[in-house]
């Protein structure tokens, strides 16, 4: 179908040398779009920048640490050059925060946590401020670089990625959930401002999702388990899914969807 077509558009996804951003990344380039991949592991990205060469799309791989304005102008102004526009940006970069305690709990540590001596560490400031620039701050970077190209075109995609803990509450994930929330106000209040320039802004709440970061807890039987149980579809999710996600954001499908975070979570919020 036209609408799902994303040919003649360019993408920016950061995060895109693994996980889900590369499969954003390859998905988006199968819906036809020219791709720019961004992170700081440049042999990383320049797999995902072969592999969307393979599907006939130009792929741009441009090492940036999404913490760093300075960077981020660059990654933009080098899109510029070499594709001549940008129309579409996944801010899918991110990290998690561990599984902490806010202040030390001597008297009590959770089962999981029994073997991890991490959790008698209680949070510092430099893990809050880490969390916060890059699953948050960035994306405040990111849009306001790239904001002026889709303002001046009058037309957008701004796809952000928040997680299912955003919504619902965990102990001992407080930073991490704090700065997903965030990124579903920051995800509203910006499609308000950009609406008058038919700008979309939409993000996406993943739940358990098959990747490198979830790999040591899906390896532990017990804890696989434990989590199985709490995902009413009885599996966890595939980046893949997720790329197609992004594909019905980044498309003229979804023109009339804005200021939304939809929870791709197999029914656990539900």
């Amino acid at each position: 179908m036209k609408e799902f077509s994303l040919n003649g558009k360019v993408a920016i996804v950061t995060g895109a040398g693994r996980g889900i951003g590369k499969a954003i990344a390859l998905t988006l380039a199968e819906a036809g779009a020219d791709i720019v991949a961004a992170a700081r592991t440049e042999r990383e990205i320049e797999k995902t920048a072969a592999e969307v060469r393979q599907l006939g799309k130009t792929c741009l791989a441009i090492p940036t640490d999404i913490t760093k304005a300075s960077d981020i102008q660059q990654m933009v102004d080098g899109t510029i050059d070499k594709l001549g526009r940008v129309d579409i940006l996944v801010n899918q970069a991110g990290r998690a925060g561990g599984r902490k305690p806010l202040v030390p709990l001597p008297d009590y540590r959770p089962v999981w946590a029994k073997d991890n001596p991490d959790f008698l560490t209680p949070i510092n400031e430099e893990l809050w401020h880490l969390v916060m620039n890059t699953n948050l701050t960035s994306m405040f970077l990111c849009a306001r670089a790239v904001g002026p190209h889709l303002v001046r075109q009058n037309r957008g995609k701004v796809i952000n990625m928040s997680s299912f803990v955003g919504s619902k509450a965990y102990p001992y994930q407080l930073v991490y959930s704090t700065s997903k929330a965030a990124v579903s106000m920051f995800t509203r209040c910006l499609a308000l401002e950009w609406a008058r320039y038919k700008i979309n802004v939409n993000a996406i709440g993943p739940g358990y999702v098959r990747t490198q970061m979830t790999e040591p807890i899906l390896k532990n039987e017990a804890a696989r388990e434990r989590l199985l149980r709490s995902v009413p579809l009885n599996r966890f999710g595939e980046p893949r899914e997720v790329g197609l996600l992004a594909v019905y954001l980044a498309s003229e499908a979804s023109d009339f969807l804005t200021g939304q975070t939809i929870y791709l979570d197999g029914g656990m919020l539900a």
